[in-house]
């Protein structure tokens, strides 16, 4: 089995869930906006979890970029707008994480936080971030999402969002 080509510090993350803010319950059941990780041979596996859709594909949003960075030490300083037209909310989700990517790497961004609203098959999202500065630690780049393993599910108290991501 081939190893992660992430700094050690990123693989020790490797696998753990990152909470998020509390969204409100669904069918009884709460629900914390979170992402995650899964093993995959060389490139990095994301998961987001939320409450609605779109909340999912947003935590998905905050597992791609915590791979580049600590987005908790990110400025929201700088807009991205990203609006597409997608019925497949599988296909948004890769659609959405490689718009945020090539705007970031366009503008040279480290992104950290983001939203994500839904009316019919319109989408239309936000990130917000600041140009890359020296104390911003570097992790690894993410030149894209695919559809590896890509799914979208209805999950017990909410959605999860998940796909392989090429680093």
């Amino acid at each position: 089995m081939r190893t992660h080509k992430c700094d050690a510090d990123f693989r020790s993350r490797l696998g753990e869930s990152a909470p998020g803010p509390p969204v409100p319950a669904v069918n009884d059941t709460a629900i914390r906006t979170e992402h995650a990780y899964f093993d995959h041979d060389a490139d990095v596996g994301v998961v987001g979890r939320g409450a609605r859709v779109e909340d999912a594909l947003v935590a998905a949003a905050r597992a791609v970029f915590a791979i580049t960075t600590r987005i908790e030490q990110v400025k929201p300083i700088v807009p991205v707008e990203i609006a597409f037209e997608e019925a497949d909310p599988e296909f948004a989700l890769v659609t959405w994480l490689n718009q945020l990517i090539a705007h970031s790497q366009e503008r040279g961004l480290a992104l950290g936080e983001f939203t994500l609203a839904r009316e019919g098959d319109a989408w239309i999202g936000e990130a917000w971030g600041e140009p890359w500065r020296e104390g911003l630690e570097r992790g690894t780049d993410v030149k894209g999402a695919t559809l590896t393993m890509l799914s979208v599910k209805p999950v017990p108290g909410g959605w999860e969002a998940r796909c392989v991501v090429d680093v």
